[in-house]
């Protein structure tokens, strides 16, 4: 592998060195655990199945019980590659006996090309694959994504070329069966596709820029049919128990006059609208001020009970709770009371409670609770120092995925005593360091402007000695994000995790901070006044966590560094750019470096107003304050970022060469923004922590500035 040193206007490329060794493990070793995702239950008593994605070999495995009620897992596919090749929205045919899955794509940007990271030279496709849950070769059912399955299980829709397809699958899911066709042709750009609960119809979202209706696809009657269309945004089509009703989200178009105001709007409300007809109308509606700006939280947004209650988040107190209004219209209940998040809601059993995961009494964790949709009083399922995200219920049987300090997320059963049992816990490599990682440490300090932030510090055992210590500040990417004292839910942050991991153990102490503008914290700290490219108010946070940092007896204050990815890469580029005085060396990846105005600022009818707001933008990005950019710095992208544009960094590195300011490069060809590659992941951290290790493992004399 190679590395590409930029210093000045002259450009060496010198072979890595020998990289970094940790104290009792390989960085391979700490980033070996699998991760899972996309947990779901079947129709039948017990069976779940999920992702595993162990070390870029992405499978599908299923969990079920055997005759004594033990449970045994097994892995259904066998993609034995590192090949960059997502998988994704599972689902169960009604019988339990076959499952689907998408292979291939970009699970985030479904309309975008193929990502080809491992230059695989016969090209790449996303595909919708049909295997059964005895075991066996899968078959490939179309070219696609988003598939769902009749309630009846007779065919698969799904989305392809814009539009909405179907394949039938037959009774005993016939190989021979007809290809897919296009189910209707119509305009936007269509997501969101549910099924009626007796399969006679679909809902769907058709997004048209401006506006975006839910529409309606009745298979028997062949028609299709707009719910109480309007000029605002519908989304989070929920049916019925009875097929006959649709409800869904409304949200008006923004009224703000400037880009600024991210905690108000004009308010967003629920409606319900008729199958058959069409007609809707409203059955509750936020009210102004707070609350009245709709935010999605992590998973579903709309539950329909078996009681008939509508279930949905707002944020009427500051904070992301649940509600519940009776289908035939009344004022919300509040069934999550208190300061914290609610994320990741679906129904228990009876179709009458809510599962979710919340902080409730743990902000930096994540743990299950259960309420009834009709009221009462909320009740813990999980607790303690893990971390418990993505409840399902099948029967009376829960299903969770859960983390702790040393090991990433992974599938369980939830016992009736709140203990967790392991589904899967075979697959965690023999050698896997996991016991041997620190304890993060929750930590609270002021930020510059004296707003208390949360961090988890990582401290080896090396920092008791009495001696002063290299340190690294992460800042995490989003930046609605929120992490934990564990490993993270996402992927991408779970290995920042194992990073952070791997980096103390080479004697670095090292902060992770939550700055403001993330999630965990309520509507305030979220829609931090001014963040981001309205003036980049967490530069205060950036200060604040240099200043603690700088004020701890066991760090060296001339050997501090920063890194972070992604929005996070925007905030260490903001710190070299801003306060080389502090912050010595620097490992920006993906980052943001320049704002640009975003097309959703429509142009105001005061060019003076107009041009504040691009001076704003300006003075809020990195590529402003490059005059006093000294430190050091490794940028690391991959050139297909469907994120942020490879350009912010071409357009970094080019102004840095001219400041004279010394520089690193890692480019991945044609890798998006998180990586898909997991020998990508490798060698970008492998390049950190040799980066680091040249820049700041040698003591070196505190200039005035960084003494305090």
């Amino acid at each position: 592998m190679m590395r590409v040193i930029a210093v000045g206007t002259i450009v060496l490329t010198l072979l890595i060195g020998r990289p970094a060794e940790s104290q009792g493990f390989t960085l391979e070793q700490a980033l070996s655990a699998p991760f899972a995702s996309n947990l779901v239950a079947s129709p039948q008593p017990g069976r779940f199945a999920w992702i595993e994605n162990q070390q870029g070999r992405r499978n599908l495995w299923i969990a079920q019980p055997d005759a004594n009620g033990r449970y045994a897992s097994k892995r259904l596919t066998s993609y034995d590659q590192d090949d960059g090749q997502e998988m994704y929205q599972i689902a169960w045919t009604p019988d339990a006996q076959h499952l689907v899955y998408v292979r291939g794509g970009d699970s985030e940007y479904p309309d975008r090309s193929d990502p080809n990271p491992a230059l695989l030279p016969d090209g790449v496709d996303r595909s919708i694959w049909l295997i059964s849950a005895a075991g066996g070769e899968p078959r490939k059912l179309s070219e696609g994504f988003n598939p769902v399955i009749s309630p009846k299980g007779e065919q698969v829709a799904f989305l392809s070329h814009g539009q909405i397809w179907t394949v039938p699958l037959g009774s005993d899911v016939n190989p021979d069966a007809a290809r897919a066709k296009p189910l209707l042709h119509t305009r936007g750009d269509i997501s969101e596709l549910v099924w009626a609960p007796d399969a006679h119809a679909i809902a769907f979202v058709s997004e048209r820029n401006d506006h975006s209706f839910v529409g309606v696809f009745d298979l028997h009657s062949k028609t299709l049919l707009y719910l109480d269309p309007s000029t605002e945004d519908d989304a989070e089509p929920v049916w019925s128990p009875d097929s006959r009703q649709v409800a869904f989200i409304r949200v008006p178009g923004s009224s703000q006059s400037t880009p600024g105001d991210h905690r108000t709007a004009s308010p967003w409300s629920i409606r319900i609208a008729d199958a058959t007809t069409g007609e809707g109308h409203s059955i509750w509606k936020a009210a102004e001020g707070r609350g009245s700006a709709f935010r999605e939280i992590h998973g579903t947004q709309l539950l329909w009970t078996a009681d008939n209650y509508l279930v949905f988040p707002w944020e009427a107190d500051g904070w992301a709770h649940l509600y519940s209004v009776p289908t035939t219209g009344d004022k919300a209940l509040l069934l999550t009371p208190g300061d914290f998040e609610v994320e990741d809601i679906s129904l228990t059993g009876d179709s009458k409670s809510i599962l979710y995961t919340s902080n409730q009494q743990d902000i930096d964790r994540r743990h299950i609770w259960t309420v009834a949709a009709s009221g009462g009083r909320p009740k813990p399922l999980t607790n303690g120092t893990g971390i418990e995200v993505a409840p399902i219920a099948e029967g009376k049987i829960v299903a969770v995925l859960h983390s702790d300090e040393h090991t990433p997320l992974r599938p369980a059963l939830l016992q009736s005593d709140g203990k967790l049992h392991d589904l899967a816990p075979e697959i965690i490599p023999a050698d896997y360091p996991g016991a041997k990682f620190i304890k993060p440490e929750q930590v609270l300090f002021p930020a510059a402007d004296g707003l208390q932030l949360h961090g988890q510090l990582f401290l080896p055992p090396a920092a008791k000695d009495g001696k002063r210590h290299p340190a690294l500040v992460f800042f995490h990417g989003g930046s609605r994000r929120q992490m934990l004292l564990g490993f993270h839910t996402m992927q991408y942050y779970s290995n920042a995790y194992a990073m952070n991991q791997y980096l103390a153990s080479l004697g670095y102490i090292v902060l992770s901070v939550n700055y403001r503008s993330g999630i965990g914290y309520g509507l305030d700290f979220r829609e931090a006044l001014h963040y981001g490219r309205d003036g980049a108010s967490e530069y205060n946070d950036i200060l604040g966590a240099g200043n603690y940092m700088r004020g701890r007896a066991d760090i060296d204050p001339a050997r501090i560094g920063v890194w972070g990815g992604s929005y996070g890469g925007f905030l260490t580029a903001l710190a070299l750019a801003r306060n080389s005085d502090i912050f010595a060396a620097g490992v920006d990846m993906h980052g943001v470096h320049q704002w640009q105005r975003p097309a959703s600022w429509h142009p105001s009818h005061d060019p003076d107003a107009d041009a504040r707001t691009l001076k704003t933008a300006w003075e809020s990005s990195p590529m402003a304050y490059l005059s006093t950019w000294r430190s050091p710095v490794l940028l690391i992208q991959g050139d297909d970022d469907r994120n942020v544009p490879f350009f912010q960094t071409v357009s970094l590195a080019r102004e840095l060469r001219k400041q004279g300011v010394e520089f690193e490069e890692l480019v991945f060809p044609d890798e998006i923004h998180g990586f898909l590659l997991h020998r990508h992941w490798i060698a970008a951290y492998k390049a950190e922590a040799d980066f680091f290790q040249q820049q700041l493992m040698t003591p070196r004399p505190a200039n005035k500035e960084q003494q305090h």
